[in-house]
């Protein structure tokens, strides 16, 4: 009989019901809200087959720039010394000293020494012939293999590349979990595939379309370029899809386990220049006549015209005969700089343009210092990148302001040293939203946080993008405790 698991950080409760549920599962979805633990049961559970002797791989498919906090902090943090481990790091360029150290990984299970084998891959790399054929090889060679899917939401699209290469792992899989704070970022038939990576059979639906029928609400057939088709404009039976879901995973969320510090939400309003009035309903006068026209009838093309009106809204402009955006004149930066002179502590600050980050830290280095911030974008160094996150987790590091993207700091790093998270610009991406507040709003988190949202507002032209985006995220907010989605506004009317 196996001796009682022996958990090597010590659990909360909730994560300890939840792994004691779920650790014998054949596929689970864990559906926590950021902050609650997800890795960590992932990697109890991990721990507790490979001792109970029904694994001996442990695959973790993650984002780019999450798979690497994988590595650093959560197997060290959550895998007993005890237990034998090897962790093998997918590497695209395929050195010969790599693939030796993937062969030499992957087929160490024939060995007398067992060992528990973590192969982590960035998501990505599933778009591509080669990541899928050696994450093939990987769980041929071992069948025992518990195969986790960290931040789900990645393989939503049904027919995308590279869901249809995890879903085809999946057959490889004794056992599979995938981890996402927020299953649902736009619409019920986000889970279907999230599902049929669990288990074909998970939801009762043979594949993609007789489940979106089943649940969806069609509006008058529709000809666009010569194509004719059904638009979902609502769902139903939602309640059924909810009951199903219970059948195989756990959605908890912070207030329901947890006395972590509460969220304080406030809006910092800022007057359009002269300037900026004018540039915008140029760009808002040109969005609805494309709109009238039928140039603007994918989301695409109006997302286009929606990051114009955006990055106006901050102070910069690309016109249309240059590859250059230039600055124009705004009171944003300057109410960024009011607002710092209020708050105590290390500050979080979140811009979804590169020319925003830029013009930001240059200003803050300007007033306080080029020791007190750092960027953290996609042009940030890799081997930068953890050192930087260092020093701004360290209270006596003279670091205080962390300038990111949404996109790409808003996932897999711990920020709990922030007092105040400001967001410079929103991202449309409800999910960045969720996902770059739950950086500093976490199970380590000591303080209270403050949460500021700079709006450009004119009462003249009503509501601007900038209070468009800022609701959308707020009402999404809210579905995303169920299973119910909501399709794109008319932005520009």
């Amino acid at each position: 009989m196996m001796s009682p698991f022996k958990f090597h950080s010590k659990p909360y409760p909730h994560q300890k019901d939840v792994f004691e549920k779920t650790k014998d599962k054949e596929y689970w979805a864990l559906n926590l809200e950021m902050g609650l633990g997800k890795s960590k049961i992932a990697l109890d559970t991990a721990s507790y087959l490979f001792q109970k002797g029904a694994i001996n791989l442990c695959f973790i498919l993650a984002p780019k720039g999450v798979y690497d906090t994988w590595i650093r902090n959560e197997i060290p943090s959550h895998v007993s010394p005890d237990i034998p481990i090897e962790i093998l790091r997918w590497q695209p360029s395929l050195t010969k000293k790599f693939l030796q150290q993937l062969e030499d990984g992957l087929v160490s299970q024939n060995h007398e020494e067992k060992k528990l084998v973590f192969f982590l891959m960035n998501i990505e790399a599933m778009s591509t012939k080669k990541g899928v054929h050696y994450a093939t090889q990987a769980l041929e060679l071992n069948p025992n293999n518990l195969m986790v899917v960290d931040e789900s939401t990645t393989i939503k699209t049904h027919n995308s590349k590279r869901t249809k290469s995890v879903l085809s792992l999946a057959s490889l899989s004794k056992f599979r979990r995938v981890l996402t704070g927020s299953p649902v970022t736009k619409s019920p038939l986000d889970l279907f595939s999230q599902c049929a990576f669990l288990s074909p059979h998970a939801l009762g639906f043979k594949n993609y379309y007789s489940f979106e029928r089943y649940f969806s609400v069609y509006g008058p057939r529709m000809t666009i370029k010569g194509k004719s088709f059904n638009k979902v404009v609502t769902y139903q039976r939602i309640p059924e899809l909810t009951e199903k879901l219970t059948h195989f995973s756990t959605r908890l969320l912070k207030e329901d386990c947890l006395n972590l510090p509460d969220k304080v939400y406030l809006k910092r309003q800022i007057e359009f220049t002269p300037e900026q009035k004018e540039i915008y309903l140029q760009i808002k006068r040109l969005g609805i006549a494309k709109l009238e026209s039928g140039e603007l009838q994918t989301t695409a093309s109006v997302l286009s015209q929606i990051i114009r009106m955006q990055q106006v809204c901050c102070g910069i402009f690309k016109p249309d005969d240059s590859e250059k955006t230039v600055s124009i004149p705004s009171n944003r930066i300057n109410e960024l700089g009011r607002i710092l002179e209020e708050v105590d502590g290390k500050v979080l600050i979140w811009a979804s343009f590169v020319d925003s980050i830029n013009k930001i830290t240059s200003f803050l280095e300007d007033k306080y210092g080029s020791r007190t911030v750092e960027s953290f974008y996609g042009a940030t160094p890799q081997k930068e990148r953890q050192n930087i996150v260092e020093r701004f987790q360290d209270p006596d590091d003279p670091l205080r302001y962390f300038v990111a993207n949404p996109a790409t700091g808003g996932f897999g790093l711990t920020l709990t040293a922030a007092r105040t998270a400001i967001y410079f610009s929103n991202s449309y991406s409800y999910e960045h939203r969720l996902q770059s507040e739950a950086r500093a709003h976490r199970i380590s988190q000591k303080f209270m946080l403050t949460i500021i949202d700079l709006c450009a507002v004119d009462q003249s032209i009503g509501k601007t993008i900038d209070e468009k985006i800022l609701e959308s995220l707020l009402s999404k907010k809210q579905l995303s405790d169920t299973v119910l989605g909501d399709e794109i506004r008319d932005w520009l009317l």
